[in-house]
């Protein structure tokens, strides 16, 4: 369907009943989805039920009367009675796969009813088909066919929470800690702890240990101590077995380090922790897939079948239910038949690949003898968080590769003054959760230093450049492939791991510390309205960082259900700012007493934040009064998401590989010799692909002048922010998700995360 049939909608939804329910273990993020349904249903003219008993503020519940056809039937006649056939089910693979029998029974079950009497056999033809669409909500993200499940990152959120609140204490003791996450069938969550804080060892269902792991793993903890660690991490997901699929519980791994170690060790067992709390900036966002599921359900007919709206590469997409379901469970199958190599593989392309780097990290070891090769890491631009999980990972497998690694302090201002130092395994330990820059940034362009550069790589025999960092970063780089035609010094491989919370570097739809200061900025907030419910009939105007890219006001907008978001890439006028205020002013006469309004700090140059807070102040004198925030830095500090620990390790090791690549390829006659425009490129993620880009090709999609892409991928969710508003605007731009087939290929692709 294309966006400009969107506008049929209303006139679709007009007189339609929708239904939601979530239904199983709980998740955070799946209020959002309930609000998001709802707000699109009305929006569209629908009437929305909310289902009770069905964590989230309507109630959810694994209901065993449901399995049974009489629960069924009772169902079917509630629902018939509201005049209810669009049920948005919100839930596990078990809560989906109940919903997709009901929707196969509805003809018998409505039959039913009218032989017993219950209902009218007209009443039953105006109901004669139901229309199911799903939404997965699972913190342990094991649904085949999406990149990630309502839930997951916010649990995330928890577990990293008390993983670096650990870390601390048992450094200052010199304890082991054995950490116990949620995880029966599922090690996603166990897996993407252990990638993100660096555990020592990591225990989950899919890869049971091979025989004689108690040995090796005693031996990593041991050794780890003897080279000068003062602590020990192991993560077990609770579904933990062994090769002969015994359970292996923390408490046995606890007593196993003390008495072949006697290391003071202690477990803590997280338990439903992991469910509670505030949701993600992330799960927040994915209020998109509600949107999208209301949609799904207008436009199906009886002959289209139970779909789940999943999440691909940053766009939704919708699924065939079963399609998802059938997949999911071969999984287990694989695991009862121990073929756990098949079970990695169908957990999808990215399970399989944090595995995998998982692996390469804590079992490499520095490589006992020299390449020729030496590589130089720099932090280019403002500090962002991930940016040190990106130089631990570079550094520990260029190491392992046998390279000699430099570490640049300030950027290229520090390589053209020679900060550089050699830089080794241990010198990283624990710098995955760090905030900021342990090696120093500025944003210096190497330009005006050119030959000072040059004369630092030609001295210290550097051979390759990894630059972490923001828009400074990428165009660095560029100005250095430039002035090869006038040094051969600079025909070395030089490769850009984009690291900006401004999200405005071309490459690449995320850059590492985006997600971080998106989260930052939403638990302000947060506060902020916290702080104005108190305080009736109250209009906030915040204004968030970013320069002139917009995703940070947008996706924090999204994520706390701003009532607009000015940015520079949406042009605003007087007219837009009058019919906020006049929408703002309405909205105060009802029960919903207070409003946020997010602006970009550039978003444009009169209408500044002073302005529209005056204007706001002034319009809305006797209806609201006004305040101003200035988040300003905070949205740069702080400890690093899971998510940007995550990617930053990830993308630090694909660098290096990358590097190594180039530089075997390169190297002739003694001497490293890289001039082609390959060999100087961005590493980014675009939809659910890394990929290397030439800084060369990215120039014709970059705007210089205001520092960003000239094609931004989230812009498509402005229209989604206004319609949950509830302002009246149109369709044409909301592009609706296509429909995908899940099949073994399509999981194997690595969406990043």
């Amino acid at each position: 369907m294309s966006s400009m049939d969107l506008e049929k909608l209303k006139m679709t939804g007009a007189g339609r009943a929708i239904a939601v329910l979530t239904s199983g273990g709980d998740a955070q993020g799946m209020n959002a989805a309930v609000r998001a349904v709802t707000r699109m249903g009305i929006y569209v003219g629908a009437k929305v039920y909310l289902i009770h008993e069905g964590g989230t503020v309507i109630g959810s519940a694994r209901c065993k009367t449901f399995t049974t056809r009489e629960g069924r039937l009772a169902a079917a006649f509630n629902l018939v009675k509201k005049g209810v056939t669009n049920l948005c089910v919100c839930g596990g693979d078990g809560s989906l796969t109940g919903a997709n029998i009901f929707r196969s029974e509805w003809s018998g079950l409505l039959a039913e009813l009218v032989q017993k009497g219950r209902i009218t056999d007209t009443l039953a033809k105006q109901h004669d088909h139901l229309n199911i669409v799903g939404l997965v909500g699972s913190i342990d993200n094991d649904f085949c066919g999406t990149d990630m499940t309502i839930g997951a990152d916010s649990a995330l959120h928890r577990i990293m929470e008390i993983i670096d609140a650990i870390m601390t204490t048992a450094q200052s003791h010199q304890r082991t800690f054995v950490l116990e996450v949620m995880g029966r069938h599922c090690g996603y969550l166990a897996l993407v702890s252990a990638l993100a804080s660096g555990a020592d060892w990591l225990f989950i269902p899919e890869t049971p240990p091979q025989e004689g792991w108690e040995d090796l793993m005693c031996s990593r903890l041991e050794g780890s101590r003897v080279k000068g660690s003062r602590l020990n991490i192991i993560i077990v997901a609770e579904g933990a077995i062994d090769i002969n699929g015994k359970p292996i519980s923390s408490n046995y791994i606890k007593d196993l380090v003390v008495k072949r170690l006697g290391y003071d060790t202690r477990v803590t067992v997280l338990g439903h922790v992991q469910r509670g709390g505030t949701p993600s900036a992330f799960d927040r966002i994915l209020v998109s897939l509600g949107v999208e599921a209301v949609i799904a359900l207008l436009e199906a007919s009886p002959e289209t079948p139970a779909c789940v709206i999943g999440l691909s590469g940053n766009h939704p997409v919708r699924l065939p239910l079963m399609e998802c379901v059938e997949m999911t469970k071969l999984v287990q199958t694989a695991m009862n038949e121990k073929k756990f190599d098949e079970a990695v593989k169908l957990r999808g392309g990215s399970f399989e690949n944090n595995l995998n780097i998982y692996k390469l990290l804590a079992y490499q070891k520095p490589a006992p003898s020299e390449s020729n090769f030496s590589l130089a890491i720099l932090n280019v631009g403002a500090p962002a968080a991930g940016m040190n999980a990106a130089v631990r990972s570079a550094v520990r497998l260029a190491l392992a590769h046998g390279h000699k690694v430099y570490a640049v302090n300030d950027g290229f201002q520090g390589l053209a003054n020679g900060e550089i130092s050699a830089i080794n395994w241990h010198d990283v330990a624990g710098w995955t959760g760090q905030g900021g820059s342990l090696l120093g940034t500025k944003r210096t362009l190497p330009d005006k230093q050119m030959e000072k550069v040059v004369e630092n790589i030609t001295k210290f025999s550097i051979s390759a450049l990894l630059v972490i960092g923001g828009f400074e970063g990428y165009e660095g780089v560029l100005q250095l492939f430039e002035a090869r035609c006038h040094y051969d010094e600079l025909c070395i491989p030089m490769c850009v791991i984009p690291a900006t919370i401004s999200n405005n570097v071309p490459g690449t739809d995320f850059s590492l510390g985006a997600d971080t200061a998106v989260n930052a900025a939403m638990e302000s907030c947060d506060k902020i309205k916290q702080s104005a419910s108190g305080t009736k009939r109250r209009v906030f105007v915040v204004e968030t960082m970013g320069g002139f890219c917009g995703y940070l006001a947008t996706s924090t907008g999204i994520a706390v259900g701003a009532d607009a978001a000015y940015i520079f890439e949406d042009p605003i006028n007087i007219h837009d700012l009058t019919t906020n205020v006049e929408h703002l002013a309405e909205k105060m006469k009802k029960d919903i007493q207070r409003g946020l309004v997010l602006r970009n700090e550039k978003c444009h140059e009169n209408y500044t934040t002073d302005f529209i807070y005056n204007l706001y102040s002034s319009e809305g004198k006797g209806i609201f009064d006004c305040r101003v925030n200035v988040l300003g830095h905070l949205q740069q500090g702080g400890v690093p998401s899971p998510f940007d620990r995550n990617f930053g390790t990830k993308l630090g090791v694909k660098a290096v590989q990358w590097i190594s690549e180039k530089l075997t390829e390169t190297f002739r006659q003694g001497r490293v010799f890289a001039n082609s425009s390959d060999t100087a490129c961005v590493l980014g993620l675009n939809r659910k692909v890394t990929s290397f880009t030439p800084v060369t090709e990215l120039k014709d999609v970059t705007d210089f002048e205001h520092r960003m892409p000239k094609v931004q991928w989230w812009f498509n969710l402005r229209p989604m922010l206004k319609m949950l508003a509830k302002y009246q605007t149109s369709f044409c731009e909301y592009v609706p998700g296509e429909i995908e087939h899940v099949t073994k290929r399509s999981i194997s692709i690595d969406c990043g995360f």
